[in-house]
């Protein structure tokens, strides 16, 4: 009996020393699939001996998940992408606000919160994308250039239903003005050339196949297309040079609000934004870095320099409901 009791008391110990190693581990939220992500965890791993656990889900599921489990979450930081969804995660009150000066000397100011509660990690353009059978680059200068009747018939576009889309019109009205914004992406909507796709590959794969001239999409997904069909007839151009500059947006992240090892998950907060992170985020999904120190992959660099839009990213949160409602008015699906 007493062998028993001791045998039992033993698997206690054992099974609480396990438990104590498991709680040891970062939990990470994120949005972003394994194959873009468990690199970063696993190059962090290797140089800490911090491991770092993670739940891949949409952002939707994932804050509702945060908002729910409150102080009883196992996790430690969030990843998304667009600050569209980061600034909702602020104001969910699902996230805590830092004060890194780390973060402050790695990321420019339109790239993080105000609060301190969310920082960009990697940065994707959403440009223009156009047909090289079909049109000369000197055709095109802006988005808002996009709405006149010379590409009625020609433009393809995502749909509306995507956040990236909502943070462009969001940046619209932010510049422009709601009238102005609803005026050109109404013009947008009477180009079309089709029903809109619902992701880029498929926008930029009906460009090149003649089903439109013109569309706008991110410029990593035309990276990954890039590399495996080299000889595909689409090309970028950047546009508002002349002006504001082309539309950026970002992957990011923030600490938990009730994040049980915070200390440990804004160091791994910080060195994501260090050179060594940043270039492993470049190389991986063929973005550009969001610490300017760092250079972006060969692919990304051939693509030229541009001047981007210098806007604050909380725009983009903190117009999405009016940019939702603008778009729905103007009979973007």
């Amino acid at each position: 009996m007493q062998f028993n009791q001791r045998l039992l008391a033993t698997f206690a110990l054992l099974s609480l020393s396990g438990a104590v190693q498991a709680a040891d581990d970062l939990v990470v939220y994120t949005s972003r699939i394994d194959e873009l992500i468990k690199p970063v965890f696993d190059a962090y791993t290797a140089k800490t001996g911090v491991k770092v656990k993670f739940i891949t889900d949409k952002e939707a599921p994932l804050m509702a998940r945060l908002k729910a489990e409150g102080a009883n979450t196992p996790a430690d930081l969030l990843i998304t992408v667009d600050a569209g969804n980061l600034w909702q995660a602020e104001q969910m009150d699902i996230l805590q606000p830092l004060q890194s000066a780390v973060i402050a000397q790695n990321i420019p100011p339109q790239y993080r919160s105000a609060s301190g509660s969310w920082t960009g990690l990697s940065l994707r353009a959403r440009t223009i994308f156009y047909s090289t059978e079909r049109v000369k680059p000197e055709e095109l200068s802006t988005y808002e250039a996009l709405a006149d009747k010379n590409w009625e018939g020609r433009l393809c576009l995502r749909t509306s239903k995507k956040v990236y889309n909502q943070s462009l019109t969001a940046t619209l009205i932010e510049t422009h003005g709601a009238v102005k914004a609803e005026e050109i992406v109404k013009g947008w909507v009477n180009n079309l050339a089709t029903d809109v796709f619902a992701d880029d590959i498929a926008l930029l794969q009906a460009i090149d196949a003649g089903q439109c001239d013109v569309g706008i999409a991110n410029t990593y997904y035309f990276g990954r297309l890039h590399k495996q069909y080299p000889d595909i007839k689409v090309k970028l151009f950047w546009p508002n040079q002349a002006d504001r500059g082309v539309h950026v947006n970002l992957s990011g992240a923030g600490v938990t609000k009730y994040a049980p090892h915070a200390v440990e998950a804004q160091k791994l907060l910080e060195w994501m934004t260090s050179p060594e992170a940043q270039n492993l985020f470049a190389d991986i999904n063929q973005e550009f870095p969001a610490n300017p120190a760092v250079k972006p992959s060969a692919q990304v660099s051939a693509w030229g320099p541009f001047k981007a839009d210098s806007i604050p990213l909380e725009v983009a949160g903190k117009r999405q409901v009016e940019a939702l409602k603008l778009m729905d008015r103007a009979g973007w699906n």
